[in-house]
């Protein structure tokens, strides 16, 4: 269990059980010895539901600990990003994003969503909070997600993203495709030797089958899960490039409307 109060948070290590102690200074020096491109201020992601208060509270713990990481700072080859809590409330959103704002980061990130609010919500509030946040710096969405999200996210003005769904799913026999989703595990694939996709380019679609992969998912061999997280991956890359260059052409908005398959079976 973490403890969370308005220096930091303490929480117990998965590896040993040791008590760590983490502040908004701390998790500063820390990724600047990391040396990571782009680094984030220490915030308080709150569950949903959640009470009022609380909420409140998280977003002031955030905007106060985005001050401290902000002086604490002391890279300058790394970008600082903020981050914008206050659920689904879009008050406290919009009281959150414009006290970031006004400590002018390098970019900022909307965070506190995929914790259960649902896709509706989360749209509503993801295209609520972008137009809140400079158009001239990137706009990261946090833990974010399906096809549906990344596409519905994209046309709010979003312009990063990171989800584990790629591999999460990839080891549990879960394969996206753009027509809708395959489950290796299924029987229907028992002699099944086709790819997973037919025009995908990864490693997994070029030299296994959808009949092999079920057989190493099914006897508990470690290739399932490692190619078909390949796959998954590879399928984001090719996703993110397809809406860049309808992005680049123009064309966005006609060419979602021609994904409606991936996008309601996700």
């Amino acid at each position: 269990m973490a403890r969370i109060d308005d220096d930091g948070v303490e929480f117990t290590s998965h590896i040993d059980g040791a008590k760590i102690y983490l502040d908004a200074e701390t998790a500063i020096k820390t990724q600047n010895r990391l040396a990571a491109d782009i680094i984030m201020c220490l915030d308080q992601c709150t569950p949903f539901p959640v009470e009022e208060q609380q909420l409140k509270k998280a977003v002031e713990r955030t905007i106060s600990w985005a001050k401290r990481a902000k002086q604490a700072h002391a890279n300058s080859d790394q970008l600082l990003f903020a981050v914008v809590q206050g659920g689904i409330n879009q008050q406290l959103r919009t009281y959150c994003a414009s006290e970031l704002v006004k400590l002018s980061f390098d970019g900022y990130a909307i965070g506190g969503l995929s914790v259960g609010e649902g896709h509706k919500n989360m749209v509503k509030t993801v295209t609520h909070t972008a137009q809140l946040l400079p158009a001239n710096l990137p706009r990261y969405l946090m833990g974010i997600g399906t096809p549906a999200d990344i596409i519905a996210a994209v046309k709010a003005g979003v312009d990063m993203f990171d989800c584990v769904l790629p591999t999460r799913n990839g080891r549990n026999a879960f394969a996206f495709t753009e027509n809708g989703p395959v489950r290796l595990r299924n029987n229907a694939h028992i002699e099944d030797s086709r790819p997973i996709e037919a025009d995908c380019d990864c490693y997994c679609c070029k030299n296994f089958s959808r009949a092999t992969l079920r057989h190493f998912f099914n006897c508990g061999e470690m290739l399932g899960p490692i190619l078909t997280s390949i796959h998954n991956l590879r399928f984001y890359q090719r996703l993110m490039a397809k809406i860049r260059l309808s992005l680049k052409k123009n064309e966005f908005t006609a060419w979602v409307a021609e994904q409606s398959k991936m996008i309601i079976d996700y």
